[in-house]
């Protein structure tokens, strides 16, 4: 794809968004009553929002002009912050995490893949060198302290050489000895038939007979491959098999492959160019232009303190640097306004001295104005209205700058987008002006204090005693300050470096490496069903990808940007709730390689005996949180949390005082700040072990991942047997596995699948095919999630927060029902008896 292919995809997007902003904030100003209606809408606006930033994303990616970069990043910032507080939204609205769009989209023509949030690409592209990095300082760490040792290396024992040649020497006499018995059952084979023909008295047949029967054999052979060649060309063709060469790589996509990485290297090199360019342009500038605005500026003050005299007959006060110096006089004003200005300031002035005469008796009315609207409000019941966006305005300001700069500006002399350096200039006009303006206010104020000397000896006489008392004043301040600063600084670390305290903790096994494990790499299927059964008042469990999307919003987007993770609704902790083999640590590795982050691991097995006592403890908080704020983003991951929020502790975990870390981890939950991209993370088999209570303020999220429905088990089979050199062919049922490997988890999947495919194996796939049931002897040996077990996850969601109140909603809503079904059947009743 070209430069201009991607500037028609950015002005494209651009109109959809400019659109869609239009759309939202027509509909937000109307209060809304109906629930159905209410959830349709932001569904339809997360869509939609969530098309554009697939779309952005892939812009930002691909286009090379640093300065179009920089507002697209900005807006598809607020576009992913957007879509955050959407998702809030529906969950506050549904009071579910889950939610299903099948109906909206088919109203809107997408497919359900097209639901699927992208990662950004910048998360790792524009930090890959700090990454690389950290990365081989941990390997080198892990190395020394022989924690990165992750695989069992068996010792290998020497041989002398004569066993070797020994061993040698045996097996190949026995591979000769093999062949020799092969070539004697072979001559006796040969002799065993001639004495039989020749007992037997059989006559040779004659050519015509042999030709016939040659004939018969090779023509129904024939005729077989070309009814399987048809066979296989009318499913392709009725779009039930993949054409030939349809996974094979085309040349195509190599070559879009290797222009994709061209493009990062002229990106590279655009925004260096455009770095330079920053200063070199300002010092051109400064030479060129530097004198013209410095006497402008100064003919500009001086006008002023003449107007200022002849109008009020004193020379006016100089505004302070904190105030803004002149900029605040001066912001691009004419003369004729800033005379005016003069003028009303004194009418202001006598103004504000009235009112102050009667601001007392109208205080009482103001009050009793303001509880009856309330009250007037109450009464009416307003409807719901949406809670007001960060990022909406952040999108809006992005849109009306490409409408002011881009929209219909002339490129056609840029052909290799590269900087516009006419922009450049004008931004660093204004740097350069306002910098200039600091050195002509402290020209210009002592210019002012000598016209003051000079005019009234008496008034400055009293301005120097007015600024002893101000300054004395800030050295108050400035003392009472520096006692704050001081009481805040107790930081029992703060003689050692981060690389030492990161060393200490790699040392200790609390910062332990990430498994590179992409968050594609969680395989799963849609519910296509989702908002069928929800109609049917039915609550569905949620597919492998609801959970996928889950985590990309609650944990990737947030750790990944700075500027969605201050302002989009908070999220500290997640709790991924599941049995057995369903991926949650899988889930928490991939957090951490899709943005780059440390993972600290404070499973109660892993600080058993670390850090001892309370100081111990606190000292070990401190490290993490030290650590994890230093090199953000990070992930805190507490494995089997249930252990920390135990109900009773069994008498074999007592030495490991799994409970540690109960009473601290609300306090950093408390100290974690919006600038902190800290995000901590538990998983768990057995929820239902923990204290309820404790457990649900911890974590504010909380997601139920399933075993995995029939359509995702059939989509793994398929996946993870072509991940493991097999191949897939007719011979092999793949929906046959996925009926009958129902309840087993995608762990049994993989377990069973690297069981069956052994090397051996996949070297005879060529003459021997796959069949089901090789996969199927090795689950048997398995056992699966029971209904039951799922059942017991379900039921102990109910009594989480979250599930009572969806609970309570959902009873709501049938009594509601109920009652209208009762008022329609006593309607109908009356029309029956009017009809009589």
């Amino acid at each position: 794809m070209s430069n201009a292919m991607y500037n028609k995809m950015w002005h494209q997007t651009q109109e959809a968004l400019n659109s869609l902003l239009d759309n939202e904030s027509q509909k937000m100003m109307k209060p809304q009553r109906n629930q159905v209606f209410i959830f349709q809408m932001l569904a339809t606006f997360y869509i939609k929002y969530v098309q554009i930033f697939r779309n952005l994303e892939n812009v930002y990616d691909q286009i090379v002009h640093p300065q179009k970069r920089m507002l697209i990043r900005k807006i598809l910032d607020g576009v992913m912050g957007r879509i955050l507080e959407l998702k809030n939204e529906m969950v506050e609205l549904e009071l579910t995490e889950f939610h299903y769009f099948d109906d909206i989209l088919q109203d809107l023509k997408l497919i359900p893949q097209q639901l699927d949030i992208p990662i950004p690409k910048y998360f790792l592209k524009e930090k890959l060198e700090v990454i690389k990095g950290r990365e081989k300082i941990l390997a080198r760490l892990l190395a020394d302290s022989g924690l990165g040792i992750t695989e069992k290396k068996y010792p290998v024992k020497p041989i002398p050489l004569e066993e070797a040649v020994k061993l040698i020497q045996v097996a190949e006499r026995a591979r000769q000895g093999r062949l020799r018995a092969m070539f004697m059952k072979q001559i006796y084979l040969q002799e065993y038939r001639a004495k039989q023909a020749r007992l037997l008295g059989e006559r040779v047949a004659d050519v015509g007979t042999a030709a016939l029967c040659i004939q018969k054999v090779w023509r129904g052979f024939h005729q077989c491959k070309r009814t399987e060649r048809e066979r296989e060309e009318e499913m392709i063709f009725l779009g039930m098999n993949p054409p030939p060469l349809f996974n094979e790589v085309s040349a195509a996509v190599i070559q879009a492959d290797r222009v994709t990485h061209l493009r990062d290297k002229v990106q590279v090199k655009h925004e260096e160019e455009y770095r330079d360019a920053l200063v070199t342009i300002k010092d051109d500038l400064k030479l060129i232009e530097g004198p013209n605005i410095k006497e402008n500026l100064q003919d500009q003050i001086r006008r002023w303190f003449i107007e200022c005299r002849h109008l009020t007959g004193t020379f006016p006060d100089y505004p302070k640097e904190e105030e803004g110096g002149s900029a605040i006089i001066f912001s691009n004003k004419t003369r004729q306004q800033v005379i005016e200005d003069i003028i009303a300031s004194q009418e202001e002035e006598e103004k504000n001295k009235k009112k102050k005469k009667e601001e007392k008796p109208k205080k009482g009315k103001k009050g009793k104005e303001k509880k009856e609207t309330k009250e007037k409000n109450k009464e009416e019941g307003e409807g719901w209205k949406m809670s007001p966006s960060v990022f909406l305005h952040m999108m809006e300001e992005g849109n009306n700058v490409y409408k002011d700069l881009w929209k219909n500006k002339d490129e056609s002399w840029n052909v290799p987008q590269g900087y516009d350096p006419e922009l450049i200039k004008e931004d660093k006009r204004k740097e350069l002006e306002s910098e200039i303006r600091l050195q002509v206010d402290e020209l210009m104020r002592q210019e002012l204090k000598n016209l003051k000397l000079a005019v009234n000896r008496e008034k400055e006489l009293s301005g120097k005693t007015g600024r002893k008392k101000g300054s004395k004043k800030k050295n108050k301040k400035e003392k009472g300050k520096k006692w704050k600063v001081g009481k805040k600084d107790k930081d029992p670390t703060a003689d050692r470096t981060i690389e030492s305290l990161y060393k200490e903790l790699v040392e200790e096994g609390l910062l332990i490496q990430a498994v590179k494990v992409n968050l594609s790499d969680y395989i799963g299927e849609y519910s296509y069903l989702g908002t069928t059964l929800r109609q049917m008042s039915t609550e569905p469990m949620p597919s492998l990808l609801d959970v996928r999307q889950l985590i990309t919003l609650y944990g990737i987007l947030p750790l990944g940007s700075e500027a969605v993770h201050e302002k989009a609704p908070s999220v500290k902790s997640l709790l991924l709730a599941g049995p057995s083999g369903v991926g949650k640590k899988l889930l928490v590795h991939a957090i951490c390689t899709e943005t780059g982050a440390n993972l600290f691991n404070l499973s109660a097995a892993n600080i058993a005996g670390k850090y001892p006592g309370k100081n111990g403890l606190q000292m070990m908080l401190h490290v993490v949180l030290k650590v994890a704020r230093q090199l953000q983003p990070s992930v805190v991951w507490i494995g089997d949390t249930e252990k920390t929020f135990y109900k009773k502790v069994p008498s074999a975990e007592r030495k490991m005082e799994p409970k540690r870390l109960k009473k601290q981890l609300p306090k950093i939950l408390k100290l974690l700040k919006p600038d902190d991209r800290i995000l901590i993370v538990g998983t768990t088999q057995r929820p239902f072990d923990a204290e309820l209570q404790p457990f649900c303020k911890v974590y504010q999220k909380i997601i139920l991942v399933p075993r995995p429905d029939y359509a995702s088990r059939y989509v793994l089979w398929k996946e993870i047997i072509q991940r493991n050199g097999g191949v897939i062919t007719g011979a092999l049922s793949v929906s046959c596995l996925a009926k009958i490997s129902d309840g087993f988890t995608q762990g049994h999947i993989v377990q069973v699948v690297k069981e069956v495919l052994t090397e051996r194996r996949i070297r005879q796939l060529s003459h021997k095919p796959l069949t089901a049931p090789e996969f199927i002897t090795s689950l048997t040996g398995m056992s699966p999630v029971y209904q039951e077990e799922e059942e017991s996850f379900k039921d102990w969601y109910a009594k989480t927060p979250m599930g009572k109140k969806r609970a309570l909603a959902l009873k709501g809503d049938n009594k509601e029902n109920e009652k209208d079904k009762g008022k329609e059947k006593e309607k109908k009743g009356k029309k029956e008896k009017k009809k009589k």
